[in-house]
């Protein structure tokens, strides 16, 4: 027998709720861009912040940490695009030990023709779902849920979330 302290109705709740839009979230995510762009999620953020990135290039372990993504994992996905015309990998002419990653013009086209209907899914779950304070509270909770998650800030996610939302 174990000593678990077990959720309270209300609780159960709670968790329910939470772990439902854990899982159909994504999976919306992946869906709409599977539809209109043939890219999953994970493919489209690793594209979108290449586009962000000076010269649209970035180191793998940078862009793992702002994927929040191992780099086993991030590795198998920038091969996909590689083979897709969309990035390219390359030594790091500071460091020949590390790698870069370039979004190249095709990428660059392919995340612009993508970024709108993605921003239109995104706003009609999340941003226009909820009221500005809600969006606060979102953003605290997820603060509070990646200290939890990501103790040593070693995702940018976590290391943005130290600091209070824009408003």
């Amino acid at each position: 027998m174990t000593d678990a302290k077990w959720l309270n109705d209300e609780q159960l709740v709670v968790w329910t709720r939470f772990v439902a839009v854990l899982q159909l979230f994504p999976a919306a995510l992946d869906a709409q861009l599977e539809r209109d762009a043939q890219l999953t999620h994970f493919e489209y953020f690793t594209l979108a912040m290449l586009s962000e990135a000076p010269q649209r290039t970035m180191r793998m372990t940078a862009l793992a940490g702002f994927t929040t993504a191992s780099l086993a994992r991030l590795s198998r996905v920038v091969s996909n695009l590689e083979k897709r015309g969309y990035a390219k990998r390359q030594p790091c002419p500071e460091d020949r030990r590390a790698t870069n990653v370039t979004l190249t013009q095709d990428g660059w086209q392919k995340v612009v023709a993508t970024a709108p209907g993605h921003v239109d899914l995104v706003r009609s779950i999340v941003i226009d779902t909820l009221t500005a304070e809600e969006l606060t509270q979102l953003s605290t909770i997820s603060a509070k849920l990646l200290s939890k998650l990501d103790p040593q800030a070693r995702m940018v996610a976590t290391a943005r979330s130290q600091t209070p939302p824009p408003v």
